[in-house]
C-alpha cells in the first residue's frame, strides 16, 4: 500500500470512528511540507475538511494566489503586495470612489474590484435562482409562503451572497463557509441560505409579511449559527457530492 493510500485509509476510518481532525491536521502538514504547494490538493482539502486555525490564514493567501506555490518567495512576495495595498487604495481615493468614512469592507470590495476590471460590479447575480432551486426541494411549503407573501424577491441576498455573509454569521461559523468559498465552492452559500430558512422555518411560517420577514433574516439569533453551517455543508455534500480527499 502506498503513503497516500495508507493516509487516505487512515483518514476515513478515523472519520468513521468519530476521531475527526487528528489525522486531517497532519495531513494538512504534510501537504505544506511539499516544496511546491499543490494547489489542487489544498483545494480538496478545504472543501472536504475545515481548515485548522492556525493554517487557514496561509492556505487562503495561497488558494486565492495572494502568495505563490513556492515557500522561499513568500517573504518577498508580501512585501509587493503590501506595496499593491497602498497602490490600489490610493488610486481610489483619487477617483473618489472611497473616503475615510467608507466602512472597510465596502473599501475591500472595491479594491477587488478595481483589479479584476469590474468597477462599478454588475448588478446581476444569479445565485437567488439556486437558492429557489435548492429550497423548492428541501421544502416546497415554505418556499410557498415566501412567494404568497411576495418575500422572495426581497430576502437579503446581498448580505448572504455579496458579503458571503459576513455581518450575519460569527465569525467562527464564517471561516467554515469561507474555507469552501476560498477553495473554489460559491454554491456552499445557497446551501447556508436554504438551511438558514428550513432551521427558522416556523417563525419565518408565522411572519406575513416580506418586510418582517426580511427583518428577521438580517438578524438571525447567533446562538444556532453552527448547527447552520454544519447542517448546509452536509446539504452540500447531499446535492452536489463529496470531494474525494488526494491528500
Amino acid at each position: 500500500m502506498t503513503e497516500d493510500s495508507q493516509r487516505n485509509f487512515r483518514s476515513v476510518y478515523y472519520e468513521k470512528v468519530g476521531f475527526r481532525g487528528v489525522e486531517e491536521k497532519k495531513s494538512l502538514e504534510i501537504l505544506l511540507k511539499d516544496d511546491r504547494l499543490d494547489i489542487e490538493k489544498l483545494c480538496t482539502f478545504s472543501q472536504r475538511f475545515p481548515l485548522p486555525s492556525m493554517y487557514r490564514a496561509l492556505v487562503w493567501k495561497v488558494l486565492l494566489g495572494i502568495l505563490p506555490p513556492h515557500h522561499e518567495s513568500h517573504a518577498q512576495v508580501m512585501l509587493y503586495r503590501k506595496e499593491q495595498y497602498c497602490d490600489v487604495l490610493h488610486a481610489l481615493k483619487v477617483v473618489r470612489c472611497v473616503t475615510e468614512a467608507t466602512p472597510q469592507v465596502e473599501v475591500y470590495l472595491h479594491m477587488y474590484q478595481l483589479e479584476s476590471g469590474k468597477l462599478p460590479r454588475s448588478p446581476s447575480f444569479p445565485l437567488p435562482k439556486a437558492f429557489e432551486q435548492y429550497l423548492n426541494l428541501e421544502d416546497s411549503r415554505l418556499l410557498s409562503h415566501l412567494k404568497t407573501c411576495s418575500a422572495l424577491s426581497k430576502l437579503p441576498y446581498d448580505l448572504w451572497f455579496k458579503r458571503c455573509f459576513a455581518g450575519c454569521l460569527p465569525e467562527s461559523s464564517l471561516q467554515r463557509v469561507w474555507d469552501k468559498v476560498v477553495s473554489g465552492s460559491c454554491k456552499i452559500l445557497v446551501f447556508v441560505a436554504v438551511e438558514i430558512l428550513l432551521t427558522f422555518k416556523i417563525k419565518v411560517m408565522a411572519l406575513n409579511s416580506a418586510e418582517k420577514i426580511t427583518k428577521f433574516l438580517e438578524n438571525i439569533p447567533q446562538d444556532s449559527s453552527d448547527a447552520i453551517v454544519s447542517k448546509a455543508i452536509d446539504l452540500w455534500h447531499k446535492h452536489c457530492g463529496t470531494p474525494v480527499h488526494s491528500a
